[in-house]
């Protein structure tokens, strides 16, 4: 996808919510369980729901990984019906690969050519090299992890300091790439303190906030520190609108989640103008 038709898509909706389909067989609604592919089953209906509030999707492939082929079969699916049937939809494999070039490569293959992922996350540990099979296919976007929300960032991301740290050495490093245009960033929603630091290097890239719900990120402190002109954020949610509920009525207490996101959404983008 273009980048420009996500702008558009941010737009249009006034929303800038990402769907995260962290889906787990033993956390949905006990009635789908008697389906024949469950997970499939849950992630349909809550795209057929939610996708007038959304403008992107992000599928953690772990939570399908960790039921082996037929989780991947699960993968799959979803993912060819979100193409199919919302096509408008910004789509993210947060699968965090990176590795030697000719792996990367292959990578890039399976999750851009043969999925047809919009994008990808990536460690960026391993450097440029590692980075530079996905930054090749033209309106694909690779998200490198920046600032994460989690307890151990410290151990590298903010080391030695805060002026010195690792994280602003990748994101300063990362802009040198070829294609660097085609680079988006993961910055934990519990890290807004950042944002404004993070944007003066990457001023014009787009960020993947996840931790907004469940995690306790703000998601005003998030839009003023985070937005660009072009609003230039994508904030993740997945276990407070999809687990919003076990039982029958959970469609409608996701809707509920997403549609109260949507509206402190709307309410920001209308602030900027």
């Amino acid at each position: 996808m273009d980048i420009t038709h996500l702008e558009k898509q941010i737009q249009h909706k006034q929303s800038f919510l990402c769907l995260g389909l962290d889906s787990d067989l033993s956390k949905i609604p006990n009635h789908l369980l008697y389906e024949v592919d469950p997970i499939f089953s849950f992630n349909k209906s809550l795209l057929d729901s939610l996708n007038e509030l959304i403008v992107a999707v992000k599928i953690n492939t772990a939570f399908y990984e960790a039921n082996g082929s037929s989780g991947w079969l699960t993968l799959e699916k979803t993912i060819r019906y979100i193409n199919n049937n919302y096509p408008d939809l910004f789509t993210i494999a947060d699968a965090k690969r990176g590795d030697i070039g000719n792996t990367s490569d292959k990578y890039a293959q399976a999750f851009f050519n043969t999925l047809e992922f919009d994008s990808i996350t990536v460690s960026p540990y391993m450097g440029s090299d590692s980075i530079a099979p996905f930054l090749k296919y033209k309106d694909k976007q690779t998200i490198l992890l920046g600032l994460t929300s989690n307890k151990g960032a410290e151990d590298f991301q903010l080391f030695p300091d805060l002026n010195n740290s690792l994280f602003k050495r990748v994101l300063t490093q990362s802009k040198q790439w070829n294609h660097s245009n085609n680079l988006m960033y993961v910055v934990g929603a519990t890290k807004a303190a950042y944002l404004k630091d993070i944007r003066s290097i990457v001023p014009d890239n787009f960020l993947l906030i996840p931790g907004v719900g469940t995690q306790g990120g703000s998601l005003k402190e998030i839009f003023d520190n985070g937005a660009n002109n072009k609003i230039g954020l994508l904030v993740n949610s997945s276990r407070s609108i999809i687990y919003a509920s076990k039982k029958e009525d959970y469609l409608i207490e996701a809707f509920k989640v997403a549609q109260k996101l949507q509206f402190e959404m709307k309410q920001l983008i209308l602030g900027c103008l």
